[in-house]
């Protein structure tokens, strides 16, 4: 858990916001408490997600069913407002590591009974899912959470409605709903779902808690190849425990008529108990225990908030005087006023100033330039003077920065160098105390933040930045001013960046107005699967075209063309084409890009306004090169091959 941000609301409906348990797809996912004293997960969705009408009325449907759903293995609904500005849905939070954590790192693969119990617990907790008349659709390891008492399931249901136009596994522009590794066949070709893609989905889920792999391989050879796999080869079943293969075997039979059902699953599947090790369960405790401390410090920390004000609407409450906070549906609580805020929160937390002190860069929106002040004169008015010539503007000292400082340097905030999660990238040019010469850029998966900082002082150890003003935010009004930050030199490549008690690894990056690498330049294009798209294979239609430039410049323009599709969900003869650019925001390896901005001619209501940021990598497949495009959070890369 990481504490809130300072633009984060402090409380959601009737529940106090204690700090942030992460993002995806749908949305933001923050850790609250309500006025009766219970630990609740509150997802608020995306604005992008929320704009659109259709995913809004399908939002309210899947809340309202999952509000039907009950029983053990499942995490209850305690709240929602779908109508609110943005819509959320709290539910029952689990203080307990996922599945894909416990088998991922240590202890690894569960034993054969520990695996039995798992199928147990999934098949009872799937058996309250499907008598409410849902389809959880991105069933996986990561949505398997893992408790003393049993694993439980999360986030079923609300995948449904990030699919807004068709009722099988693509969206309008063919982009795969649910985790490739773990889908079920009928899933992969696009069709309609019913609960036996569950089991399939189970299935995969149960091979890999025994043996830590996918039975159908990880997307590291292709997503469409694994999706291929999933459609017509057997499963890969090496190192599975002879007493688990004809329970996994049933979940994987490719025709969704030939497996079990949950119900059958869960009342014939024998349950050792304690249902995991002993070390294990140990293990679980502790992690509980380590919750508990963090929801406390949270608490006392999320207090203390004093910053913003109310989001219009009522549905978000920032920091401010005591106010009522209008309840959500079926949350099981009164609505009660929030408790007045406390002594205003030192900015020197390490995440909150992690998540400010980098908002920032250096040119204003549209620019494709980086100003530099004149080093022999130091400011913007006097840049087209003669040498030693001022008129009435004073001179000023030629710079204070080392040489050693000079230029673009790059970090990865969250995440690793590979797969980043939160990137940043600071420029240094020369200017005198007091000018706004350095330059950042920070990226998150739903934002980018660009703006200028000042320089406080420097020498040959570290230079200080001061106050700091924001020229581009992507969405617009998303960034707040960055805070005092320090950078201290550690090699000549190497420079460390602080902010109160957060701290980061910068190292030398490239810079001027042609950095994109030339291998990444030109135009490239995805190859739609017939077996994926079925027969209108070739109306679908991305293609990619990077152009060279500047950090802060829209070098990425995507257009994406498909067919209309009916309100059964058929294609229609019409088409619709949708096209988008991004800002390049790092030039390292991989390519940092800013979120997706639409252009003004795509404003077709099926074209889709992913506002995900992203970063882009390159490898050979086959003989070929492959660009591969990452969302920057958990979710398989898009692939383009040159046209």
């Amino acid at each position: 858990m990481e504490p809130l941000n300072p633009e984060d609301p402090v409380g959601i409906g009737p529940f106090r916001l204690l700090g942030r348990l992460g993002v995806g797809g749908m949305g933001r996912v923050f850790l609250a408490r309500s006025a009766g004293g219970r630990t609740v997960a509150v997802k608020v969705v995306h604005a992008e997600l929320a704009a659109q009408e259709e995913f809004r009325r399908r939002f309210a449907r899947e809340v309202a069913a999952l509000e039907r759903v009950g029983g053990t293995g499942t995490t209850p609904v305690l709240g929602s407002d779908t109508a609110a500005e943005p819509p959320w849905v709290a539910v029952g939070y689990v203080p307990g590591p996922s599945l894909r954590e416990v088998v991922g790192e240590e202890p690894g693969p569960l034993p054969a009974a520990s695996v039995r119990a798992l199928a147990a617990g999934l098949a009872r907790a799937l058996t309250h899912v499907h008598a409410a008349g849902l389809v959880h659709r991105d069933l996986k390891p990561s949505n398997v959470l893992l408790t003393v008492d049993g694993p439980q399931i999360i986030d079923f249901g609300i995948a449904r409605a990030v699919d807004t136009v068709t009722d099988g596994g693509l969206t309008s522009t063919g982009a795969v709903v649910g985790s490739p590794g773990f889908m079920s066949p009928e899933q992969v070709r696009g069709e309609k779902l019913t609960p036996a893609s569950d089991i399939f989905s189970l299935g995969s889920v149960l091979a890999y808690a025994a043996t830590g792999r996918s039975p159908f391989g990880t997307a590291d050879s292709g997503v469409h190849a694994t999706m291929f796999r999933i459609a017509h080869d057997e499963p890969d079943l090496t190192g599975l425990p002879p007493e688990l293969a004809g329970l996994v075997r049933a979940c994987l039979d490719k025709d969704p008529s030939g497996r079990p059902e949950a119900s059958e699953l869960a009342g014939t599947i024998t349950v050792a108990d304690p249902w995991l090790p002993a070390d294990l369960l140990a293990r679980l405790g502790r992690h509980a225990a380590r919750l508990l401390e963090a929801e406390t410090a949270a608490e006392t920390t999320a207090g203390a908030r004093t910053d913003g004000a109310p989001v219009p609407g009522g549905a978000l409450t920032r920091g401010g005087p005591t106010r009522h906070v209008p309840s959500g549906r079926g949350s099981g609580d009164e609505p009660t006023p929030l408790p007045a805020p406390g002594p205003p929160r030192r900015r020197g937390r390490a995440m909150v100033a992690a998540a400010t002190a980098l908002a920032a860069v250096a040119a204003a929106a549209g620019l494709a330039y980086v100003f530099r002040p004149d080093p022999s004169t130091g400011s913007e008015e006097q840049k087209n003077r003669a040498r030693g010539e001022t008129g009435s503007v004073a001179a000023r000292p030629a710079g204070i920065v080392p040489a050693a400082f000079l230029g673009a340097w790059e970090g990865v905030m969250r995440g690793s160098a590979d797969h980043p999660r939160e990137t940043a990238r600071i420029e240094i040019t020369q200017g005198a105390a007091g000018a706004k010469s350095v330059v950042y850029v920070q990226v998150t998966d739903e934002r980018l933040c660009m703006g200028r900082s000042r320089l406080v002082s420097a020498d040959e150890d570290k230079v200080v930045l001061g106050e700091s003003d924001v020229t581009t935010s992507v969405p617009a009004q998303r960034c707040a001013a960055a805070a005092h930050q320090t950078l201290s030199l550690r090699s000549p490549e190497v420079l460390e960046w602080t902010s109160g008690t957060a701290r980061a690894t910068f190292r030398k990056a490239r810079t001027g107005t042609d950095i994109v690498p030339a291998r990444f330049v030109g135009a490239w294009k995805t190859e739609p699967d017939p077996l994926v798209f079925g027969p209108d294979a070739d109306r679908y239609s991305d293609e990619l075209t990077i152009t060279q430039g500047p950090v802060g410049a829209p070098l990425f323009r995507f257009q994406r063309g498909f067919p209309r599709l009916d309100d059964e969900g058929d294609p229609t003869p019409d088409s619709v084409d949708c096209s988008s650019t991004a800002l390049l925001a790092g030039a390292g390896t991989p390519l940092i890009m800013g979120p997706h901005t639409s252009d003004p001619d795509s404003s077709d209501r099926d074209c889709e306004h992913d506002g995900t940021a992203g970063y882009v990598a390159m490898d050979r497949f086959k003989g070929r090169d492959r660009l591969l495009v990452y969302p920057m959070l958990d979710g398989e890369p898009n692939e383009y091959y040159r046209r």
